[in-house]
């Protein structure tokens, strides 16, 4: 940080989950004292791991952002860590009293909020950053203005591969990890694509973007969704998408597999392959004539360049790589798998094995099927397997309301 620059003051909301390391991060990164953090917010602080550190710095908790500026309190930066369904009320509340924003993926559960979000922040003159690790990262940088300079011809096809398991203490955690909604009615929509994969699924969307600052836009989607976990929405999805210029993409991932593999993608352009795998040196590109080029793992940057990002572009003027505006069209593409999907189909419970010990379960060599029909481009119910079923498309053109 340059001497000349100011010292930025901080408010975190939700410190009990991912909020713990923002503010560890900020502890042991900005020795130089130019970053405090002026409060935090979560009606339950006393369960974070990080709660004696804010009494020993005597760091203020509310249990509100509101209440954390009706106190007279101000910031420069606002990080929401909060919960999926909190994400736009409270970055809304920080705009409106004059905070920039950084708010954690995804940037909502429905796309009305999003765009609540981008027309409040317009008012207000403020920025938000939508906090997508990959899309700060070096390689996807670097990998993205190589194709928007259209080195390797126009993108055909993208698809990603991602197996994550997870056990009985992911689902729960918290009072809203698989819901579709709150107690309240409020929208959640958590899910593989809505929580731990929609770096995933935003990075297809964002590399294809035309800027450095947009993601490319659904034109529409058909999505199969399955559940091993007694859940309300699903814990395995696969989805083919199309964008408005006509490129394939398509998404295979599940929580209820044995082995955790990737993540992995494969883009297919006019004059290129580039493939990231989990046992490779990162990402490269090979073209028609034999040439790789390699762009390194996006993981190899710290995980919170984006803070890094954020307390710059208060200081200055510097563009916001990764907006709302970028974030959205993950947004609309999880609300279109939630229309895709009338009813959420259990696998039979034959396929299913429960570890007692690991307090997880799995579905019988789901990994593989999944796999397959990722290295074919296909579809469960297109694969023919017996529990798979097809499907109806949604129209994602101009979609701009999520009802339900």
């Amino acid at each position: 940080m340059k001497k000349e620059d100011k010292k930025i003051s901080v408010v975190v909301s939700g410190i009990g989950g991912y909020g713990y390391y923002y503010l560890e991060t900020i502890q042991n990164e900005f020795l130089d004292g130019n970053v405090k953090i002026t409060g935090v917010v979560d009606p339950n602080p006393e369960n974070s791991r990080y709660f004696n550190n804010l009494k020993d710095q005597n760091i203020r908790c509310f249990n509100s952002i509101e209440e954390f500026y009706d106190r007279g309190n101000q910031a420069d930066l606002a990080i929401i860590t909060s919960p999926i369904h909190f994400h736009v009320t409270q970055s809304i509340a920080a705009l409106k009293n004059g905070s920039n924003v950084l708010c954690e993926k995804p940037v909502s559960a429905i796309v009305q909020d999003v765009d609540s979000l981008i027309k409040t922040r317009d008012k207000y003159k403020k920025w938000v950053m939508i906090g997508y690790q990959w899309s700060y990262s070096n390689a996807i940088q670097l990998l993205k203005k190589d194709i928007i300079s259209g080195i390797y011809g126009k993108p055909l096809s993208f698809k990603t591969f991602c197996t994550w398991p997870r056990d009985d203490i992911y689902y729960s955690r918290n009072d809203w990890a698989g819901k579709i909604k709150d107690q309240k009615g409020n929208w959640i929509l958590d899910s593989p694509a809505h929580n731990a994969f929609a770096h995933f699924l935003h990075n297809m969307f964002y590399l294809l973007g035309n800027t450095i600052e947009s993601s490319a836009s659904p034109k529409n989607l058909i999505a199969e969704c399955y559940r091993a976990y007694p859940i309300d929405n699903y814990d395995t999805v696969v989805c083919r998408m199309f964008t408005e210029d006509n490129v394939e993409l398509s998404l295979y991932g599940s929580h209820a597999t044995q082995n955790e593999i990737g993540p992995s993608f494969v883009l297919e352009l006019e004059d290129a392959f580039v493939r990231l795998e989990a046992d490779s040196s990162g990402i490269t590109a090979s073209d028609r004539e034999g040439n790789i080029k390699n762009y390194g793992f996006p993981d190899d940057d710290h995980q919170f360049l984006k803070l890094f990002k954020a307390i710059e572009a208060v200081n200055s003027h510097v563009p916001i790589i990764c907006g709302p505006e970028a974030a959205r069209s993950q947004v609309v593409c999880v609300n279109g798998i939630q229309e895709s999907i009338d009813v959420i189909q259990s696998f039979p419970s034959s396929m299913i094995t429960r570890d007692e010990k690991a307090g997880r379960l799995w579905v019988d060599n789901l990994d593989r099927m999944l796999y397959d029909c990722y290295k074919n481009a296909v579809l469960p119910s297109e694969a023919g397997y017996f529990w798979a079923e097809k499907r109806r498309r949604i129209n994602l053109t101009n979609y701009s309301n999520f009802t339900g």
